[in-house]
């Protein structure tokens, strides 16, 4: 199996956003952006950068003709500042010239006196001053308050995770041009074309129609691009259409790191009880997600917290409740995970500091409560297909756990100031859009009469290989080989309202769509083959290799020659197909129902080295149990999960954003924010693909690999805290990610780093 996009990016010969051929008098846009966190625009002077080299125009708020709203789940984002500014970055205009450089020159001259107003920073001081994006959200299930008292453990602590910079490889940025109709057509470096054309069309005030939003590729996108590409398209269009020629906006590294939104950095507590058997009967969370400056996606990405805030595990009494806290930092965005594996890390936490309080290794709790069939989550959905056990067995008799741990306690014995750790990390993720009406998808496909075949969709392919992934169900489904097939733009003329691609969906709700679009041209040429061939029930025709069966014996017809005849009795080979997937629902009023289609489980064990003089580490191993469901492109899926793995060892350990007290992002350059690199793989990277795993809501019964692979990541923090441990049992136990080298140090000596060696 191969990802042809790959091969194409391996050569230089994908087309991104700064790649496009330009039309004649292109001009490019800059952002001026807000200096301070919060406060108010007193005086605002654009005439020194309006006269600067090479400007054909400034555009703010007052020059919009439609709205200065770009919020989609709340109407609380303008698009320009106008009387107020709320975070470090906060675009208050736009300046466009004949090259970028003499754009950002110009923006220098910008002159604006501000008003300073305190910045709130924090999530819990926004929740104290109730400065709350919407209402508090908690799920429950079960008695809580009552099952406290048969608890023979209690234990309470609290939790922070970093945010985490998404750092795809091609930054936010868009090509808007004028057509002839009035209207616009922009290309977009955005995961959701739909939501680019419905804010162009509220900020230019035109109708959708005259809206046309192509998408060749993303240059990565991890959820970066689902509704922080909007702003960047709304501006070019808007200076497109004031200037009536082409705007070009691509943001430069640094900006891209500084302006746009990132994961949501949380505060946690939690409080949970055990009986001496190590059953979890109680579970008590509150969680604090930093929203920053607007809602964005905040209020979907805290219920995607609340989904998955016990993990693979059983809980029969569950008091989940989050608030979104409005601060005056970036509005943080949609990431990998979608809030997920923040509310996974507060559980995992609890049971870690549970299992040192009942001196028991954390994976006999783990073990203890793994989901079985018919379980019930604490928002009402029941486990089907359930595969928590299974996983767990799987990785546990693979990867011989028991000689892992006897291995690292043997090592522990010979060395002081080398230290190694290992931990265990089940997993479980509902795949859907949990909210319920963006589960749905349409796939238009051509058959040209020499046999090619053009489909579109509304997957947006951005390194993932949603695009191969499509291309294999196609050939798969009409029996053709790969080699016809071409996979088009995603373009909102040809697929109208698309959800965007993220929650793991891409390839289950268009690979639908295409199947079905497949399947209604395969009736088509059943039916003119039966003519052809005096078969009076064309379901008797079958398709194998490009050939045509009649009751299962080959003929001399082939696809290419029933393509042509059909088109000679003017049989359309054009199909259009719609898929929305079934029996899922939610009630956000009672918070139950059935939000996902199904869950993807796995377990991972994860081994480190912790060098306890200097601080640093290394991830020797991270050997998994995954389940695809049934995989049919081992290739993609395998890639998908490594991928995932690492962006989550990197929230775990080295990816700490850090703000100073002014609400300025200190860590906005690479030389301050630390990716991983290829010295911090793991040395031993082991995926192994669950056995017998079929999955019945999936396209060619597959499941959704782009974002449960990346909760691994969490593992590698507990197997640092246990080599952490075997160098000074009793160090304090802090839950605070990511647990940088300074971090280790810090914990393992306190304010006396490096005395007593």
């Amino acid at each position: 199996m191969r990802n042809y996009d790959s091969i194409r990016h391996v050569k230089g010969e994908s087309y991104f956003i700064d790649d496009l051929r330009i039309p004649e008098g292109t001009l490019y846009g800059y952002v001026y952006y807000s200096p301070i966190a919060h406060g108010k625009i007193l005086e605002i002077d654009f005439s020194k950068a309006l006269q600067s080299k090479g400007v054909a125009g400034v555009y703010s708020a007052k020059d919009i003709p439609g709205e200065n709203q770009i919020g989609g789940i709340i109407l609380d984002e303008n698009l320009f500042a106008d009387e107020e500014v709320h975070f470090i970055g906060h675009p208050i205009a736009v300046v466009v010239a004949d090259t970028y450089l003499h754009a950002k020159e110009a923006s220098k001259k910008i002159n604006a006196i501000y008003e300073k107003l305190k910045p709130v920073l924090d999530p819990r001081e926004a929740a104290e001053k109730n400065l709350l994006i919407i209402p508090p959200r908690k799920f429950e299930l079960g008695n809580v308050d009552k099952s406290w008292s048969e608890c023979d453990y209690i234990v309470e602590g609290k939790t922070d995770s970093g945010g985490q910079e998404h750092l795809y490889l091609e930054t936010q940025g868009a090509l808007a041009n004028i057509t002839e109709n009035g209207g616009i057509k922009i290309s977009s470096a955005t995961q959701g074309p739909t939501n680019v054309q419905r804010m162009i069309s509220r900020v230019l005030g035109l109708p959708m129609s005259k809206i046309e939003v192509d998408v060749q590729r993303l240059g990565g996108g991890f959820g970066g691009k689902e509704d922080q590409a909007t702003a960047w398209a709304c501006m070019a269009a808007l200076a497109a259409y004031k200037l009536k020629k082409p705007v070009k906006i691509v943001l430069n590294r640094q900006d891209d790191i500084r302006i746009t939104g990132k994961r949501h950095p949380y505060s946690s507590d939690f409080k949970i009880g055990l009986s001496k058997e190590g059953k979890i009967l109680a579970y008590e969370a509150t969680f604090y997600q930093n929203a920053g400056a607007v809602a964005d996606l905040s209020p979907a990405i805290l219920d995607r917290t609340l989904f998955h805030a016990t993990n693979s595990y059983f809980v029969p009494n569950v008091r989940a409740t989050a608030l979104s806290c409005k601060t005056n930092l970036v509005p943080f965005t949609a990431f990998r995970g979608f809030g997920g594996p923040q509310g996974i890390f507060v559980f995992e936490s609890a049971i870690y500091k549970a299992a040192q309080v009942m001196n028991i290794e954390p994976a006999e709790i783990q073990k203890a409560n793994l989901l079985i069939e018919g379980d019930e989550f604490s928002f009402g959905q029941k486990t089907y297909q359930c595969q928590a056990e299974k996983t767990f067995s799987q990785m546990e008799s693979d990867f011989e756990l028991e000689k892992i741990q006897q291995e690292i306690n043997s090592f522990n014995d010979s060395n002081k100031l080398v230290k190694k750790g290992a931990a265990v990390i089940p997993i479980c993720f509902g795949i859907s859009f949990t909210t319920t009406f963006l589960n749905q998808a349409s796939a238009l496909v051509h058959i040209y009469t020499d046999g090619s075949i053009n489909i579109s969709t509304a997957a947006v392919e951005m390194g993932q290989g949603v695009n191969a992934k499509l291309k294999h169900i196609a050939a798969k489904t009409l029996n053709v080989d790969e080699a016809r097939i071409k996979i088009e733009s995603t373009n909102t003329s040809r697929v109208s309202n698309t959800s965007p691609t993220a929650a793991s969906k891409g390839t289950d709700l268009n690979g639908f769509a295409v199947i079905a679009a497949c399947n209604i041209l395969i009736e088509r040429l059943q039916k003119v083959a039966a003519a052809e061939l005096g078969q009076d029930d064309f379901t008797k025709i079958t398709f194998k290799n490009e050939k045509v069966f009649d009751e299962g014996e080959p003929t001399n017809l082939t696809f290419k020659d029933l393509v042509n005849k059909a088109y000679m009795k003017r049989i359309s080979l054009t199909a259009q197909a719609f898929h929305s997937t079934p029996d899922i629902n939610f009630d956000t009023k009672t918070n139950k129902g059935k939000p996902f289609a199904y869950h993807v489980y796995g377990a991972g064990i994860v081994e480190v080295t912790v060098d306890c003089l200097r601080g640093t580490y290394e991830v020797d191993a991270i050997k998994v149990i995954h389940d695809f469901g049934e995989s049919f492109h081992k290739v993609i899926d395998q890639g998908q999960a490594e991928g995932g793995i690492v962006q989550g060892i990197g929230w775990m350990t080295s990816e700490e954003l850090s703000w100073n007290s002014d609400g300025r992002l200190i860590t906005d350059a690479l030389s301050t924010y630390k990716v991983p690199d290829i010295h911090a793989m793991p040395k031993e990277m082991k995926i192994e693909f669950l056995k017998d795993s079929p999955n019945d809501f999936g396209p060619l019964r597959s499941k959704a690999v782009g974002e449960p692979p990346f909760l691994y990541g969490i593992g590698v923090y507990f197997a640092l805290m246990n080599a952490m441990r075997a160098f000074n049992p009793n160090i304090e136990v802090k839950f605070d990610s990511p647990l940088t080298p300074e971090k280790v140090l810090l914990t393992l000596y306190g304010t006396d780093v490096g005395k007593g060696l």
